[in-house]
């Protein structure tokens, strides 16, 4: 293989040995490619005064750079703008490993020989990429040897790299869709590790859906820097696609203000939601629950129930969907039925032979640790939170939301996500 930093500032041969000065940038086509092809070689150091020469008319790059033409008959290669300056936009810059899920930098480039052509095959972020730059590759490798200690060198593929560059739109947009691919918790690491303008130009290109996912997984204050960083209706947007409880601690650690004007801004129906749960105290059932819960009528059969699960817009929003809760006409509590439960029944039962009469619950007001202390108690993955007046049920409390008090919120964030 070939490596960037063993041609930078090399001389270029014309094919009767004649010297044409020496290279100072490379250039690849532009095109959303796994394997970006070498169209010419820049020759002088400075930018303005750079002479371009066709990739095309080499025969060979490494151990030197040789021409197969004269130097009178060489063709100038002329830039349209799509192709990426190997030096000066790739070398040492930020990007994303997909494969690997994280940010690294890049200490060297990878070319590799395609019959005629050159390829950028991949990126160097080992620490021997950066030495071989330095011209210590082969001092380090004897000085290792005497220790018998192996010198890793670690390239990524180029088809596992996102090139987040905030100044370029075209190859930003490129990034954004494979870096969308990942898991949001993923994308929230790789947020949390960029450069302010690198991830805020990122996330512009992030659909509010994805973008609300990746909100959901970061911490507090990663959530209110990239929340702030958006315009005031995309905002309440992205807030729409939240739990209603994520969106709700959300808005707390914002300014009053802030917070009012982005409620006033979301639907209706979702605003309602959110301002509910921001009127309990924080550390309270009713503040840390979900209003977005499974529910089905009152002396149902399990095929009638099935039937209004999958037409019913709670169910559809219930992403912890382990228990269905049994309500009447008032939106009374009647009784709680697991989902595998229901699964395993006949159509044409009863719930009634099925439901859990007497659940577990709690009142908006129980304290977050008493909610934990049953959740832990009862093996429970979600709590009913019912008003105690009336017998109302007004959301759940889940599991993870329960423990936030017992385990660290970076702790928490590493649980596996089956609630």
């Amino acid at each position: 293989m070939i490596y960037v930093s063993q041609l930078q500032q090399q001389q270029v041969w014309d094919a009767f040995g004649r010297t044409m000065g020496r290279v100072h940038e490379f250039l690849v086509n532009g095109n959303d490619q796994n394997h970006l092809r070498l169209v010419a070689l820049g020759l002088g150091s400075n930018p303005q005064n750079r002479r371009w020469i066709n990739a095309s008319q080499v025969a060979s790059l490494w151990p030197s750079i040789i021409l197969r033409v004269s130097a009178e008959q060489a063709q100038e290669y002329v830039p349209h703008g799509n192709e990426l300056p190997l030096i000066d936009r790739v070398l040492d810059q930020q990007i994303v490993d997909i494969e690997g899920k994280r940010v690294v930098r890049v200490n060297d480039l990878q070319l590799a020989r395609s019959g005629d052509a050159y390829l950028l095959t991949g990126v160097d972020v080992s620490f021997s990429g950066l030495l071989r730059r330095l011209g210590l590759e082969k001092p380090s490798r004897s000085l290792l040897r005497l220790f018998n200690v192996q010198q890793e060198v670690e390239v990524i593929p180029w088809e596992m790299v996102a090139s987040v560059e905030h100044d370029n739109p075209l190859r930003l947009r490129v990034s954004q869709e494979r870096i969308t691919k990942m898991p949001p918790a993923d994308i929230a690491a790789v947020l949390d590790d960029l450069d302010h303008l690198t991830s805020h130009a990122l996330l512009e290109g992030l659909s509010n859906e994805t973008l609300a996912d990746t909100l959901a997984e970061s911490s507090s204050e990663m959530q209110v820097a990239l929340l702030s960083h958006l315009d005031p209706e995309r905002a309440a947007d992205v807030l729409e696609e939240m739990d209603p409880d994520e969106a709700a601690d959300l808005l707390a650690d914002l300014p009053g203000q802030t917070s009012e004007q982005l409620l006033d801004l979301m639907e209706d129906d979702d605003a309602e939601d959110v301002r509910v749960l921001l009127a309990y105290p924080e550390d309270s059932a009713g503040g840390i629950m979900t209003t977005e819960f499974a529910h089905v009528p009152l002396h149902a059969t399990v095929a009638q129930a099935f039937d209004y699960l999958r037409q019913s817009p709670e169910a559809q929003e219930d992403e912890v969907m382990f228990y269905v809760y049994i309500l009447d006409d008032e939106q009374r509590l009647n009784g709680v039925i697991s989902l595998r439960d229901l699964v395993m029944a006949q159509p044409s039962a009863s719930l009634d032979h099925w439901l859990q009469p007497e659940p577990i619950t709690v009142n908006p007001l129980t304290d977050q640790q008493e909610v934990a202390y049953l959740v832990a108690k009862y093996d429970l993955l979600s709590v009913p939170v019912v008003d105690p007046d009336n017998g109302k049920m007004l959301g759940i409390v889940t599991v993870d939301d329960a423990i936030d008090t017992v385990l660290p919120t970076a702790w928490k964030k590493r649980l596996p996500r089956f609630f």
